[in-house]
């Protein structure tokens, strides 16, 4: 055990008699970041951890042909929690699990897979990498069916509390959840626009932290709906108000330092700090589709709502696409602003740490700071400055993930042909559909 968490395969197996854990619900995800979930009988449990769990894999978004669909998967101890809203007398667990072949290889389409050859690449450098995402969502009410919709449960904006913040006690059961669950939670509160809401965890390495991501959506949507609300991760459900990003936190650690904080230089950052922007600077556009997944995510990505869309750094700027917030020391770290919580988090933190570890390996240098309001400059001078942005839709980011050599081998040549697959279907029907703006605009003049 460690802190109190199971970690080897005796552990999970003792805290399943202890807690009188009847079924245990396995989870991965599929390649766009959508939860797979089914349970097994508790007794079944120790099999899982020797034989695997087989299931159907061209059933699975991204995963393989109808003619060699069997995959298994192999239960991770590490990630054992129980689910602390289910009654405790026949208790719910959860684990995560990595996806194989029969064969006994790694399935090299599972996103998790993928994120561990990206960690292992950063080790073979010397690096390993820690996260702290900051995930927003809204909460919504549910009509008289249980269905969702976008009727507001409070008008509250940023940190306000009752009776404004109408919500709190759903966030405050959610928090109590993923405390259970091992989270150390560092801020919890009311966002800019009625019925946001933010959680914040603390960092941790990159592929806990990732399973993290995947546990918290889970949590905040089972415990929203049991209390009678609907929780989304959509990027821009609201027209007129700002969005919901996952704004990525990131540093990497060598040699038991943090390898981003230099005390020398007048920042106190780096050149290995710098390099690693200059890698995010340098692929951004090329992985936008990764990290902002869906039509919806471009929604956000315009002006006017903080969100970022010029490609920028600065270390006091919030409207540069990168931050490097004010700590020093072991809290030194870079802020990726652009991601979404649609995202699937192990293809997304893969993309970025590589990309840094890129600009490091080949030294790049990253471009002078940027420490005025990019949305009060003009056009012609942000070409003068040569300020790029990020693409304006779902299609400008799958052109520029196609033509992308560093996102192709990031992603490993399985998941970036099924995920463009993906994407594009996507794009193409979005595109077939007749909007009511088009219906409300068109309609009376045409």
């Amino acid at each position: 055990m460690v802190n109190g968490n199971p970690v080897t395969k005796e552990d999970v197996l003792q805290a399943v008699t202890e807690n009188d854990v009847k079924f245990i619900r396995t989870q991965f995800t599929d390649t766009l970041g959508m939860i797979k979930s089914w349970a097994i009988p508790a007794e079944d449990l120790e099999g899982a951890f020797e034989n695997g769990v087989m299931f159907d894999g061209s059933s699975i978004e991204g995963f393989t042909r109808i003619e060699e669909s069997d995959m298994v998967l192999m239960p991770d101890p590490t990630t054992f929690r129980l689910l602390p809203w289910r009654p405790k007398e026949g208790a719910v667990a959860r684990i995560i699990g990595d996806v194989y072949r029969p064969n006994g290889k790694p399935f090299e389409g599972d996103p998790r897979y993928v994120l561990k050859q990206a960690v292992a690449k950063a080790e073979e450098m010397g690096f390993t990498m820690n996260t702290g995402p900051e995930l927003e969502f809204f909460l919504f009410e549910l009509d008289e069916k249980g269905h969702p919709t976008t009727n507001l449960t409070d008008k509250g904006g940023y940190f306000d509390f009752a009776p404004l913040d109408k919500a709190q006690d759903v966030r405050r059961a959610i928090d109590f959840a993923l405390e259970d669950m091992g989270f150390k939670i560092e801020a919890s509160h009311h966002e800019v626009a009625p019925s946001q809401h933010e959680i914040n965890f603390r960092f941790g390495d990159v592929l806990n932290t990732c399973d993290n991501i995947v546990t918290f959506k889970y949590v905040v949507k089972s415990i929203a709906y049991h209390m009678g609300y609907y929780a989304t991760f959509m990027p821009k459900p609201l027209y007129g108000v700002n969005g919901s990003g996952m704004h990525s936190n990131q540093s990497l650690m060598k040699d038991g330092k943090n390898a981003f904080y230099d005390p020398e230089t007048p920042d106190q950052l780096s050149t290995t700090a710098k390099q690693y922007i200059a890698g995010l600077l340098k692929h951004v556009r090329d992985f936008a589709a990764i990290t902002n997944s869906t039509v919806n995510s471009y929604k956000r990505l315009v002006p006017g709502y903080e969100a970022p869309i010029y490609c920028t750094w600065s270390a006091s700027n919030r409207s540069s696409l990168i931050r490097i917030p004010s700590s020093r020391g072991i809290g030194t770290r870079v802020e990726l602003r652009s991601p979404d919580p649609a995202c699937n988090p192990y293809l997304a933190f893969a993309a970025m740490l590589l990309a840094g570890l890129d600009g490091i390996k080949n030294e790049l240098e990253a471009p002078a700071s940027t420490d005025v309001n990019i949305f009060k400059l003009t056009e012609e001078d942000r070409k003068v400055r040569g300020i790029d942005s990020l693409p304006a839709d779902l299609k400008e980011a799958i052109d520029c993930m196609s033509g992308s050599s560093f996102v192709k081998e990031a992603m490993g040549e399985h998941v970036f042909e099924n995920y463009l697959t993906a994407v594009n279907a996507q794009w193409d029907d979005y595109k077939a559909q007749v909007s009511q703006w088009e219906i409300d605009t068109y309609l009376s003049i045409l």
